[in-house]
């Protein structure tokens, strides 16, 4: 006897409406997680790598943007990302602020070679030292 199941459009609009009112679950869950996520994505080291040579071998990278083409990130950003990205913009500055500390405290300790004139090897040698300043605040 097969197996019957509801509609996709049903499902999808019992999966959206219940989500939706989870709000709160979510918050709590959050809440009630706090402490766990370090250890326990430490700990998952080994798995995450072994996982990730596992999708490299088996080109599911490729195989998942395939899948998805340009209609489907272009849909999801062009509906979810203009009323969401100010208010993380907004959210997340004193983390960017955070991030770029070292960068641009790297950036200003640069002694660079005097600028030369335009299109001069010198000129380019400045922007090696910059990178090479960029890369090591990063690493």
């Amino acid at each position: 006897m097969p197996v019957k199941f509801p509609a996709p459009s049903q499902g999808g609009e019992r999966w959206s409406r219940r989500a939706s009112a989870a709000a709160q679950d979510y918050a709590t869950g959050i809440a009630g997680a706090a402490g766990t996520w370090q250890p326990a994505a430490a700990a998952a080291a080994g798995s995450y790598a072994t996982g990730v040579q596992e999708a490299i071998a088996g080109g599911r990278f490729q195989k998942g943007i395939a899948a998805a083409g340009d209609a489907k990130w272009q849909q999801a950003s062009s509906t979810l990302g203009p009323s969401r990205f100010s208010q993380g913009v907004t959210a997340r500055q004193p983390e960017y602020e955070r991030g770029v500390t070292a960068i641009w405290q790297k950036a200003a300790s640069v002694q660079l070679p005097a600028r030369g004139p335009r299109g001069s090897e010198g000129n380019y040698q400045r922007a090696v030292a910059m990178g090479k300043a960029m890369r090591q605040a990063k690493m």
